[in-house]
């Protein structure tokens, strides 16, 4: 985390800790923070065969649990919209606390019910998370330089990648010892409370509460050529550059088609494993952890490279992955491998890498490259949320086709979803390059 500081500090800052510290521990408690999210929302994913085997009975399936998770989703994606613009005019740090404090009280009410209560408390627990991550990009817009925003979000969305991993296995471990789902809800709400305490002294909105001087405003943002105001902006003001930007939208387009994708595997790869593959359901939990876990090392890849190529190379990053995971998912959806499980656990490794890290610059660098200072939250709220309206389907569809013609007509819709994207983003590509031969 060296290389990620101000430039040009005091020695130490009022609290007597060495200045230079500071952006590295907002980082590292950012990134431990939001993979605490991921605590109590894996729990879902890796316990749902023991929730469809504890009620089947009751006419709980796969459609049903996907009606569950869309409607969460939906929710998410609003959250996305309101808590994006609410990080630009209250601070980030604010909305970061209170999607934490939100997703204990959540997931615990979700483990304390049974079918009842599943809708309330999964859509309770999905809205109030959509306020953690934009807070960290309205943090991040205040703490670090443009010209570090891929390489500072690559290490951000590990949070949300490792953080992932490590709760699959976690909750898998759990499984293994013959944890009941509901103990499982209780044991993840428990950990996250315990990483709610350093954080709520850790993070800070502004690098001169620690004594440091803001790094300068990114000259591309769309905001730039405004004086920053001292007051709170206000919606509006947030909104039109944004809304009259063509190529924010056309990011926005791209947003919906990964994050299809990447629910889909979030939500359903421990069932897919477990029907499709045969892998047993601690097994199944374990193998989806590497979902999350190459993406990780995909998104670290990506955000140096996108800080080395710029703008239009970050466009044609994107377009490079969605060409090579259209054929993972062309080669998955086959049904080739099915007896063959080492070999599709490798396959969902595979297009997590080629995906996951041009998925991470939507929400993060190139939001950041949009909003700036003044309205990168808004921006990562909105990409983030249109994108959470093709996360919805995820849930519903995915979970209605796998429940009803199976798994390979499933993942063909996902090969298809990559294919458009990857046209999608030939056009976001030629219209940086555009962008850059204006500049």
């Amino acid at each position: 985390m060296a290389k990620l500081v101000v430039p040009n500090q005091p020695a130490t800052s009022k609290d007597g800790i060495e200045v230079r510290s500071w952006p590295a521990w907002t980082v590292w408690m950012m990134i431990i923070g939001y993979a605490g999210y991921y605590l109590c929302r894996s729990d879902f994913s890796v316990a749902k065969p023991l929730i469809l085997d504890a009620y089947k009975h009751q006419g709980v399936n796969k459609e049903t649990l996907g009606i569950v998770a869309a409607w969460g989703t939906l929710f998410y994606a609003g959250g996305k919209f309101l808590f994006g613009s609410l990080a630009d005019m209250l601070g980030g740090r604010r909305m970061f606390l209170l999607g934490m404090a939100g997703a204990i009280a959540f997931t615990v009410l979700f483990g304390a019910g049974g079918p009842p209560l599943f809708l309330v408390a999964w859509v309770g627990n999905r809205f109030i998370q959509a306020s953690g991550w934009v807070g960290m990009v309205k943090i991040t817009s205040r703490w670090f330089s443009h010209n570090v925003y891929g390489r500072v979000m690559g290490f951000i969305s590990l949070s949300y990648l490792f953080g992932d991993f490590v709760s699959r296995l976690f909750l898998s471990k759990l499984i293994h010892y013959k944890v009941g789902w509901q103990s499982i809800f209780f044991i993840s709400a428990v950990v996250l409370t315990v990483i709610l305490v350093p954080t709520f002294f850790v993070i800070r909105d502004h690098p001169a509460d620690r004594g440091m001087p803001e790094p300068p405003e990114n000259p591309e943002s769309l905001f730039a050529p405004e004086p920053e105001a001292a007051a709170s902006p206000s919606l509006r003001s947030l909104l039109i550059p944004l809304l009259s930007s063509p190529t924010f939208w056309v990011v926005c387009v791209l947003s919906f088609g990964f994050t299809f994708m990447r629910e889909t595997f979030n939500d359903w790869t421990p069932t897919y494993l477990h029907e499709s593959a045969g892998m047993r359901e601690e097994d199944a939990g374990y193998a989806s952890s590497l979902f999350p876990l190459f993406g990780g090392f995909s998104v670290i890849a990506v955000g140096f490279l996108s800080d080395r190529l710029g703008r239009s190379g970050r466009a044609l990053l994107i377009t490079a992955g969605l060409a090579a995971g259209t054929v993972g998912l062309l080669a998955l959806s086959s049904g080739a491998f099915k007896s063959q499980t080492a070999v599709v656990v490798a396959l969902v490794a595979a297009i997590a890498f080629l995906l996951i890290g041009p998925y991470s610059l939507l929400a993060g660098a190139i939001s950041l490259g949009f909003g700036g200072k003044k309205g990168s939250a808004t921006a990562a709220g909105w990409i983030d949320g249109i994108g959470y309206i093709g996360g919805i389907l995820s849930g519903n569809l995915i979970g209605s086709i796998a429940e009803h013609m199976g798994w390979e007509p499933a993942l063909r819709i996902l090969a298809i979803t990559a294919a458009v994207s990857c046209v999608v983003s030939l056009v976001y590509w030629m219209q940086e390059r555009r962008a850059m031969v204006t500049v």
